[in-house]
């Protein structure tokens, strides 16, 4: 492996940040993939197509371990959260996973801090296997094609890579932050609206 070759570094950075970021969230993954994108599209470095694939192997494997951890010692843990959350509070959360659960994970992966609480719950209240997998592809698939997309817009506005690179970072910033204040928003207004029921 020739390790002056920038993409002897990119490709196994990308993979490995959001593989990470994607079962800790200490690796802004967005904003890696978008610039990796930006990089990709402005330089030959790197190979779009391979930015998506790595991307979404990253973040489906991550997102799958994350699951994992309670799915798979789910009794235990399970009696732990019942004893500290009230049934009712319980089985809505497996009433609402057994009517919308691919769609809890989709939307859990685009929203901001929404994964990591949503394949919690799903592996903690049973979700099966054979429906999280496919769910969390698609989840997936789509969010890396956001991201990667954010970072195209800016390498086809700044050819130097440099500045493709900040301007995806910063444009995934903003979605993040806007995403995570309307997301903030409608919360606070279904509360006002349960309240007033």
């Amino acid at each position: 492996m020739n390790w002056a070759d920038p993409s002897a570094i990119g490709y196994p950075a990308l993979f490995g940040g959001v593989l990470l970021g994607s079962v800790i969230p200490i690796v802004p993954t967005g904003a890696l993939v978008g610039a990796a994108a930006a990089v990709a599209t402005t330089t030959d470095h790197l190979s779009l197509p391979l930015v998506i694939v790595l991307a979404i192997a990253g973040a489906y494997l991550g997102d799958v371990l994350t699951f994992a951890v309670p799915r798979l010692g789910s009794e235990p843990l399970l009696r732990w959260v019942e004893k500290r959350q009230q049934a009712e509070r319980l089985a809505k959360g497996r009433e609402q996973f057994a009517r919308r659960g691919w769609q809890l994970v989709v939307i859990g992966r685009l929203v901001p801090a929404g994964r990591i609480p949503v394949l919690l719950a799903a592996g903690t209240l049973g979700y099966p296997w054979r429906k999280l997998l496919p769910a969390g592809l698609v989840a997936c698939v789509l969010w890396a094609v956001a991201y990667s997309l954010l970072g195209i817009l800016s390498g086809g506005i700044f050819d130097s890579p440099l500045i493709a690179t900040l301007l995806a970072t910063v444009l995934v910033l903003l979605v993040t932050v806007l995403l995570t204040v309307i997301s903030k928003l409608r919360a606070r207004a279904a509360e006002r609206t349960g309240g007033h029921q």
